[in-house]
């Protein structure tokens, strides 16, 4: 009897113990920094659907969202974080954009995860977790070491992005035969794609050739002349693939001069920057077979029908960053006991909706899938 009295004591003791862990564990507050009016309304809405979506498929009490509206500027999104600083918050998701992280590091103990991919700030509690070129020329640089593809050229628009470009080139180390850069205007692009692929030098070529077979005594020369005006050019290109960093209608542009100088995918791997799966790619017919690295298709329209099906609207691409970036803090909080600021200092793996997220020295990178665009279907090589 004494011994079932001591059982039950126990258990009371262990269940009321238990209890008041649970009742006393450290709440995971994060705070949204979003422009919930203005211009760019419509994405920080989206941002703040997707969060709570994820919300509810963390379904832990003790996580715990905090958004402000930034009005997306610089002032008022100091005036936002200061608000929920004060309130003891120290994990913030925004700002959105870039132009608006100035004077954050004043937070020196609190962690602000942006959405940019430009990683150019010295502010040290400032977390960049867009889809940054680093990760986008790493999964590149997988597709050409894979396939045995050794002489890439790379072409760089004179645009914002391009440091960024160069340093995602750097910090890979990817193997270019050689970079080119060219302005985005439309005049100028295809004057420096002729130049770039010697297009006048085998124009030429081809001209001399002709010539050379209609002085020659070949007696199948008619043949082979006709062979030959059927061609644009002949010689050698001097490259087996070509990146182009560029987006949308430059990007486009850039395509329709590589074919026009008789550089086509049959000769050449197309390979691009993470277009996010564009459909306008799928109409175009000289956007077929380019390359490409992205996330998680699959996932993201997963994503997207669950965002509609919810809200009767379609998320935009930060949406989908935002619903990872709750879990990567909830995993990365309830794993780490240190502060705040340092629970992205640790080397750690996250895999999310997007893919696959590495952490170390706070800083993000993305392990990227890669993607063909093949008879107006976005096609999964790895």
């Amino acid at each position: 009897m004494k011994k079932l009295l001591n059982l039950i004591f126990f258990v009371f003791i262990f269940f009321i113990f238990t209890n008041k862990l649970f009742a006393f564990e450290e709440k995971i507050k994060i705070g949204l920094l979003l422009p919930l009016s203005g211009q760019n309304e419509d994405i920080g809405k989206s941002v703040l659907r997707a969060v709570s979506l994820a919300i509810n498929k963390i379904d832990d009490p003790v996580l715990e969202i905090y958004p402000k509206n930034n009005l997306d500027n610089s002032d008022d999104n100091i005036k936002a974080a200061q608000e929920l600083y004060d309130q003891g918050i120290r994990i913030f998701i925004g700002p959105i954009f870039d132009k608006n992280i100035k004077n954050l590091g004043k937070f020196s103990d609190a962690v602000f995860i942006t959405f940019s991919n430009k990683n150019k700030s010295t502010q040290k509690n400032l977390i960049y977790a867009g889809v940054n070129a680093t990760s986008q020329m790493a999964a590149i640089k997988k597709f050409l070491e894979d396939n045995d593809i050794t002489k890439t050229i790379c072409l760089i628009p004179e645009a914002d992005f391009k440091e960024e470009i160069k340093n995602g080139i750097s910090q890979t180390k990817i193997n270019l035969k050689r970079i080119f850069y060219y302005d985005t205007e439309p005049t100028g692009i295809t004057k420096r794609i002729e130049k770039i692929t010697r297009y006048d030098v085998r124009k030429q070529n081809l001209l001399d050739e002709i010539k050379r077979i209609e002085n020659s005594d070949d007696p199948n020369k008619e043949k082979k002349i006709k062979n030959l005006e059927k061609k644009d050019t002949i010689g050698k290109l001097g490259f087996d693939s070509v990146i182009i960093s560029d987006f949308d209608e430059s990007l486009k542009s850039v395509i329709t001069s590589l074919i026009y100088t008789d550089v086509s995918t049959k000769r050449v791997h197309f390979i691009t920057l993470n277009q996010w799966f564009d459909d306008s790619l799928l109409k175009e017919d000289s956007s077929q077979n380019i390359y490409f690295p992205s996330i998680d298709k699959k996932n993201y329209d997963n994503f997207s029908n669950l965002f509609f099906k919810k809200f009767k609207s379609y998320p935009n691409q930060i949406s989908f960053l935002s619903y990872d970036l709750v879990g990567l803090v909830y995993y990365l909080k309830k794993k780490s006991l240190e502060n705040t600021n340092k629970i992205f200092d640790q080397k750690n793996v996250f895999k999310g909706k997007a893919g696959i997220f590495k952490i170390k020295d706070k800083k993000i990178s993305h392990v990227l899938n890669f993607y063909k665009v093949e008879n107006g279907k976005f096609i999964k090589i790895f």
